[in-house]
């Protein structure tokens, strides 16, 4: 697969919207050898509100919903839904519905030529992480939520990581700044520049200011194992990582 040059290209950090005025940010891109798809929360679709956060019980968008993509010339298409697919198993284990949050947006075809996998400003992923975060290491992210008013050097973050919790299904993060609805969905890279989750929460209680971020390796193994995306994978970024400093 070809990727064009990080030139006035769609990058991880698109804002997607799946509704009229409901907006979130891209994760990562991912591609199964013929699609090209940019990932998102699967709340992004949620109907239920912003406090409706179990993905066995809140409602949803159905897929085939056209997203909105910012900068490209043709809607995107909604594919997959953690959420939705969790409620057709009757999951019930609770931090898998809690943190399960992962949706793709098929790309159109008309756009493809024009996406690049590299993170802005942290460049990468290299690779996706499978080993989970350890407490104090740094994470960088990158939101483009419209709340920043174009703001752009506020897009970037950088923190830490308090570890893995929730049988390794979550990352509690601190960032500068953090995370802010309309971030939802972006995604977050470890201090070796390898992808290991997707903004999900803003947490109030009981550390506030703190994101919650769901793991992506678990979200793309449960993706794998209960749909016919079993061949999507992350697709690592043309430009090399660069940690913050």
């Amino acid at each position: 697969m070809h990727w064009a040059p990080l030139v006035n290209v769609m990058t991880p950090g698109w804002t997607a919207a799946v509704e009229a005025g409901a907006q979130c940010t891209a994760n990562f891109i991912y591609y199964d050898g013929t699609n090209v798809y940019i990932g998102q929360a699967a709340h992004c679709s949620g109907t239920d509100g912003n406090t409706a956060t179990n993905g066995c019980t809140s409602h949803s968008l159905p897929v085939g919903t056209p997203v909105d993509i910012d900068g490209a010339s043709r809607p995107g298409t909604l594919v997959y839904n953690s959420w939705l697919t969790m409620q057709s198993l009757g999951e019930k284990d609770a931090d898998t519905c809690q943190y399960n949050d992962l949706a793709l947006v098929k790309v159109d075809p008309a756009d493809v030529a024009n996406v690049n996998p590299s993170v802005p400003s942290f460049g990468g992923p290299v690779a996706l992480n499978t080993t989970g975060t350890t407490s104090g290491e740094e994470v960088s992210s990158y939101g483009n939520s419209s709340l920043r008013l174009g703001l752009s050097p506020l897009s970037p973050k950088t923190g830490i990581s308090l570890g893995d919790s929730n049988g390794g299904w979550n990352h509690t993060v601190y960032t500068v700044t953090p995370g802010i609805p309309g971030d939802s969905g972006s995604g977050f890279l470890d201090s070796q520049g390898r992808a290991f989750g997707v903004l999900s929460t803003v947490a109030v209680a009981p550390l506030p200011a703190s994101n919650g971020v769901g793991d992506l390796s678990r979200e793309l193994a449960y993706m794998h194992a209960h749909s016919s995306f079993g061949a999507v994978n992350l697709v690592p970024g043309t430009q090399p990582f660069v940690p913050a400093l």
